[in-house]
């Protein structure tokens, strides 16, 4: 069981929302009990849910019946929006939420992007200013599998090896949405060709390998397999191991958090402190989920 983190706040005016924040048996993730996004949030009742969500890095909302422009509008709470590049899967007249699914529409073309988190990777890193968090909120869920794990990218930097920490200090990468896109469309033939103004929505960026939370001021690992491309300054064989390396060390179990999804649930986490990564579907059975994306800014 989630270990209790506080009570309830005290008794106030009956407009107010209560709600209890649950820590999870595990590095990263605490669970919200009590609060509907759907009815109005205070200011102190989000400066806490705020707070919590620097603390744990992810945020499980239990139950949220919420429609899509509710789920928009939670999120903008914490700043703007980003649109994804893959038009395809935007959800009808609300191009702010990513359909994530595997579900096949009447005529066999996809719902959405049934292949996301197929690498662990922190969202959105491929732009100059990469994610500050990601809502993910669940639709239909499958009776098996789909689970989404969490890793704390700042326990992996502490835990380098202080000669490896001083080496990767100062090093920059480069991010590209392209780095893998080919080979899943390869396998995955729901991922549609990109169009040449898709494609230049997304050209690569450049980020230090280890960057600074600019609201706790901890460092965090800031590579992925998935869109990270190379290390700048270092011959490319050297950049790769170096690469794989710290990529290896950044996923350890003990740094991971899984979500085993439970329906309307809403999972909100920290994409400057995690990775996450997909666990996988089965073919035959139906997911689908709907996310938003909150806009950071340039790591340093």
């Amino acid at each position: 069981m989630p270990a209790l983190l506080s009570p309830d706040a005290p008794p106030r005016a009956s407009s107010q929302q209560h709600f209890e924040l649950r820590r999870f048996d595990a590095p990263v993730g605490a669970e919200v009990i009590g609060l509907d996004i759907a009815k109005p949030i205070d200011d102190a009742a989000f400066a806490r849910l705020h707070r919590a969500h620097l603390d744990h890095h992810v945020l499980v909302f239990r139950d949220q019946r919420i429609t899509p422009a509710q789920h928009i509008a939670f999120s903008r709470r914490f700043g703007p929006l980003d649109i994804h590049v893959l038009h395809q899967f935007h959800l009808g007249d609300h191009p702010e939420i990513l359909i994530v699914s595997n579900i096949k529409k009447d005529n066999g073309e996809p719902l959405g992007l049934g292949d996301a988190g197929a690498y662990w990777h922190s969202d959105i890193s491929y732009k100059p200013e990469p994610s500050l968090g990601s809502l993910l909120h669940a639709q239909e869920l499958p009776g098996e599998g789909g689970d989404t794990l969490f890793a704390d990218q700042h326990l992996a930097w502490e835990a380098l090896a202080p000669a490896l920490q001083q080496r990767v200090l100062g090093l920059k990468a480069e991010h590209s949405y392209l780095a893998k896109y080919e080979a899943l469309r390869a396998k995955n033939p729901w991922r549609p060709a990109l169009s040449q103004a898709q494609i230049d929505k997304v050209a690569p960026a450049v980020h230090p390998v280890v960057r600074t939370h600019p609201e706790t001021g901890r460092k965090a690992l800031f590579v992925s397999e998935h869109f990270t491309t190379r290390i700048l300054g270092l011959p490319q064989d050297e950049g790769d191991a170096l690469l794989a390396e710290l990529c290896a060390n950044s996923v350890k179990s003990e740094f991971v958090y899984r979500h085993r999804w439970a329906p309307h649930d809403l999972v909100f986490w920290d994409n400057r402190s995690l990775m996450h990564l997909a666990a996988g579907t089965p073919d035959a059975l139906r997911r689908k989920l709907y996310r938003t994306t909150v806009r950071g800014d340039a790591p340093f």
